[in-house]
């Protein structure tokens, strides 16, 4: 799905998703109609029933397998912002083990790269345009600057080493932030899980084509399951874009300065 559907509030969302999803019905119920008449209708109608769960199955597969992947994703970006989060804060807590000066520029360094991931990386994320190519600038410096201190004392090297490490770990959970901002429903996946539908759709109209209100209901029903599986797959599909994505406030949480740091 594209950009503008997924930026969309979940109820515009809703409407666009459930609005095409009835059309599609409408356009087969329609069809269906016009063409059972007379033989037609008698070879419409010797379609099986029993074609209904089968195919009724497989698109419950169809929708539990896109769902898998959806939820992965979502739940890896999530764990990797909360870990990111988790390191930085843990660079300023033991950063007060440092001299005054080296800590607060270490504590400017973090702030910058908040900001930084905040305002610029997010908006590229929700556009699938964050590269892994370039190191953020302050996480760089911060790890450059605690590396060339000169320490005394085994309190401030303790500290030292375990502030390297979390810096480590922060620049690690951004890039996993980063690879997961890639993920998404293909389309191959969309455009098969809505085929399916549409031969579901198909099958239903066929079988009950001589009683067009039971028609109706049928395939009203059916339309309504699967519009609200494609816009639960559809609000989740992309981690960091839309109304219900991941935002950066474990981030901005940690801020130095902030309500929290």
């Amino acid at each position: 799905m594209s950009d503008w559907i997924h930026n969309l509030p979940v109820l515009l969302m809703a409407l666009v998703v459930f609005g095409f999803t009835y059309l599609l019905a409408l356009a087969i119920f329609a069809a269906v109609a016009a063409l059972a008449t007379g033989e037609r209708a008698k070879s419409f109608k010797a379609v099986s029933p029993g074609m209904l769960p089968v195919l009724g199955i497989l698109f419950g597969l169809f929708v539990a397998f896109t769902a898998a992947q959806v939820w992965g994703d979502n739940d890896r970006a999530g764990a990797a912002v909360s870990r990111e989060a988790s390191a930085l804060r843990a660079v300023m807590l033991l950063g007060a083990g440092l001299p005054a000066e080296q800590e607060g520029r270490l504590r400017e360094l973090i702030r910058s790269y908040v900001e930084q991931a905040a305002t610029v990386e997010w908006p590229m994320m929700a556009r699938q345009q964050a590269s892994l190519r370039a190191t953020p600038a302050a996480l760089a410096e911060a790890l450059q600057l605690v590396v060339s201190m000169t320490l005394q004392g085994a309190g401030q090297q303790t500290a030292q080493r375990e502030i390297i490490a979390a810096l480590g770990s922060a620049l690690d959970a951004r890039r996993q932030r980063i690879i997961v901002s890639q993920a998404e429903v293909n389309p191959v996946k969309w455009w098969c899980l809505y085929l399916q539908a549409v031969c579901e759709l198909l099958v239903i109209a066929l079988v009950h084509c001589d009683n067009r209100l039971t028609s109706a209901i049928a395939l009203a029903l059916f339309a309504t399951g699967v519009a609200a599986s494609v816009l639960l797959i559809a609000a989740h599909d992309r981690p960091f874009i839309g109304q219900i994505s991941i935002g950066p406030g474990p981030l901005l949480q940690i801020m130095p300065g902030g309500p929290s740091g």
